[in-house]
């Protein structure tokens, strides 16, 4: 078999499917994870930061707002300069900035400093190093099993929002949020540039065919969906934000909402955690389902469970139906941001990969960013989070119809996208 070089070049062709490939994905899983920790962090330090700062709970979400958008438009430069020059160099870069942004809010004065830290360092040069340029690069090391690859990789970011709430609300008990920064700064840092430095093969280099639709036949990718490339990312885009408005809700304020009901932050930090442990088996299930049904039908099937999971928070507030609800939530919503990386790859340019997945995914980290702050704004003008799951709601009915659409232009095709496409 075949290993690959560790330089810049590009890879074999055989090495696609291969078990360098699989070696490969596995170091990916280990950098999201560690990478896309700062935006469950600032979820579970919330209520002690409010506390500490003496402000509200729409200023207290900012931070989390502000390295979402950050992050965004940071996924948009990381994708290119990947794309042109290899996607170790980014990774580098981000790690430095992952310990930085962790060691320099914890040194921070006030909610402005702490959250321009989460922004600048952890966000725009930090945690978009390990997202959309990492599943760009997994989609393009596999073909029988693109979809369930490019879950495993993005399934890193519900492994960090698993495993490091209880971390961190147990540092926070023990010895402090600020120092536990410190210590995240140490390993989150380190642990990212060592695995960058197993990242520095190039993805294999094929004759591109045209990818294939959901029923097999050949799409042009000069009109995805039948309309110009920037219409189809537009729609793309917009639905992008409006599903992670929606999905925001529970992921950033759930932690608060337990404190509001009197079950303490404790526990919301472990809904947090089951929300996400759920998440991953979501991933996994949603991309064994979307290499069978393709991108879009799975977009769609997953909008419109988590538009029934967020209805469910409104009947039950009880600690038990919260813990049933917050498993069932991760369940639903995981597989739907990787569904949109897939359906960039079967409908768009691959060459153009890491751009495009780029700025989808910064659509969606900006309705992360969006309903964080939008929901704890509702928060402070009516009292309760009841208005801010309806808002929720509100924009996941968006994201479902801009599927729909999309589902209506490619309707009469069959399943097997994955399994017709190109590589």
């Amino acid at each position: 078999m075949k290993t690959p070089h560790r330089d810049n070049t590009p890879a074999d062709p055989s090495l696609i499917d291969s078990r360098a490939a699989a070696w490969r994905l596995l170091t990916v899983l280990g950098l999201v994870t560690l990478g896309n920790s700062g935006m469950y962090v600032v979820a579970v330090v919330l209520p002690a930061v409010q506390t500490e700062f003496g402000i509200g709970r729409g200023d207290a979400s900012l931070p989390y707002t502000l390295m979402m958008v950050c992050l965004g438009l940071g996924g948009l430069w990381t994708g290119r300069m990947a794309d042109r020059h290899g996607i170790t160099p980014v990774l580098r870069l981000g790690a430095v900035a992952v310990a930085g942004g962790f060691a320099a809010a914890a040194l921070s004065g006030n909610i402005w400093t702490f959250g321009l830290a989460h922004g600048l360092l952890l966000g725009l040069l930090g945690s978009s190093a390990t997202f959309a340029p990492l599943l760009a690069d997994t989609a393009l090391w596999w073909r029988k099993r693109r979809g369930i690859a490019v879950a495993i990789a993005a399934s890193g970011n519900y492994v960090a929002g698993t495993v490091w709430p209880p971390l961190v609300q147990w540092g926070i008990e023990t010895i402090g949020w600020r120092n536990t920064y410190f210590l995240l700064a140490i390993v989150c840092g380190t642990g990212m540039f060592l695995l960058a430095n197993r990242m520095r093969q190039r993805p294999p280099v094929v004759v591109m065919a045209a990818p294939a639709t959901p029923g097999g036949a050949v799409s042009d990718t000069r009109r995805p969906f039948g309309m110009t490339p920037a219409r189809a990312q537009t729609l793309l885009c917009l639905a992008g934000v409006g599903c992670c408005v929606a999905m925001s809700m529970p992921q950033v304020h759930i932690v608060a909402y337990c404190v509001d009901l009197g079950f303490g932050a404790a526990r919301g930090a472990e809904m947090l955690s089951l929300m996400l442990a759920s998440g991953i088996v979501s991933r996994l299930v949603s991309g064994w389902i979307c290499d069978r049904i393709g991108g879009i039908r799975t977009l769609l099937l997953g909008s419109a469970l988590q538009c029934v999971a967020l209805l469910l928070f409104l009947p039950f507030d009880g600690l038990v139906p919260l813990y049933v609800i917050s498993a069932l939530f991760g369940l639903f919503q995981g597989g739907i941001v990787p569904s949109y990386a897939i359906i960039v790859r079967e409908y768009f340019a691959p060459q153009e990969a890491g751009a495009r997945v780029g700025a989808v995914i910064m659509a969606t980290l900006v309705g992360m960013a969006l309903g964080g702050w939008m929901s704890g704004w509702v928060f402070d003008l009516t009292g309760s989070y009841r208005a801010a799951f309806l808002n929720g709601i509100g924009w996941n009915l968006l994201n479902m119809g801009i599927a729909l659409f999309l589902f209506w232009r490619v309707r009469g095709s069959g399943p097997g996208v994955a399994r017709g496409a190109a590589a």
